[in-house]
């Protein structure tokens, strides 16, 4: 995903330009300190006070050219507007958030207010049309059956949370005025790996086969993740 978002950057802005970059559940920090690295000015909005704790003591590791780039508040991200101006960021980013939001709708709403006219909202979801995938790979014939006829699903810490579809999202965004530019699927190949598992020796081949198939149909369709980058007229 990372390859993903930098080519939408590179794709969409001058060579060089710092970014404004508003990071909306930014978990442990890792894309906020990465575009920090690249130069761009980053705000991390977390509401989980471990990870906010994880990421602030990654952030101090950091050089203080870094460290400065870098900018945390603690929210749940349905806030944006009492924190920052409309258009005040160049690149949103929501990544992992949606399926914890029951009625996401009004969250997209603010975020997209975030943008600056030209700006790039950065969407990963789960992907509802493909909630069959894991279980039927797992041989859980009851389980794929039943994922077909729901938006909901249990996932690795025993949460119920829910997906999103490509085309209720298409129509979201622009509603919103920022429709969809472009989208990948992630995770089309490894949805199935477990959390520990070990690093396996062609991980550069595995990454290249998960990056070719997450831009190209059908299989970007079926992947567990959609990234979706919307951009503001």
């Amino acid at each position: 995903m990372a390859r993903q978002l930098d080519e939408q950057i590179a794709g969409r802005f001058p060579v060089g330009q710092r970014l404004r970059v508003l990071d909306v559940g930014m978990g442990q920090g890792t894309q906020a300190l990465r575009l920090a690295r690249a130069g761009h000015q980053v705000t991390g909005v977390e509401q989980d006070a471990a990870l906010i704790s994880v990421a602030r003591e990654a952030l101090a590791a950091e050089p203080e050219g870094i460290r400065g780039r870098v900018r945390i508040v603690e929210s749940d991200g349905r806030d944006t507007g009492v924190h920052f101006l409309p258009g005040s960021f160049d690149v949103v980013l929501c990544h992992g958030v949606l399926m914890y939001v029951e009625e996401p709708d009004a969250l997209l709403a603010g975020l997209g207010r975030m943008l600056a006219p030209g700006g790039m909202l950065s969407l990963l979801v789960r992907n509802a049309d493909a909630l069959a995938m894991r279980p039927g790979l797992a041989g859980d014939w009851a389980g794929t059956l039943a994922a077909f006829d729901t938006n909901t699903y249990r996932n690795r810490l025993g949460l119920d949370v829910r997906a999103d579809r490509l085309d209720t999202l298409t129509g979201t965004l622009a509603g919103m005025g920022a429709p969809l530019h472009t989208w990948y699927g992630v995770r089309v190949f490894t949805d199935t790996a477990a959390d520990d598992a070990a690093v396996p020796e062609d991980v550069d081949a595995l990454l290249a086969a998960e990056e070719r198939a997450g831009r190209t149909d059908p299989y970007r369709r079926v992947a567990a993740l959609l990234h979706l980058c919307g951009v503001r007229g």
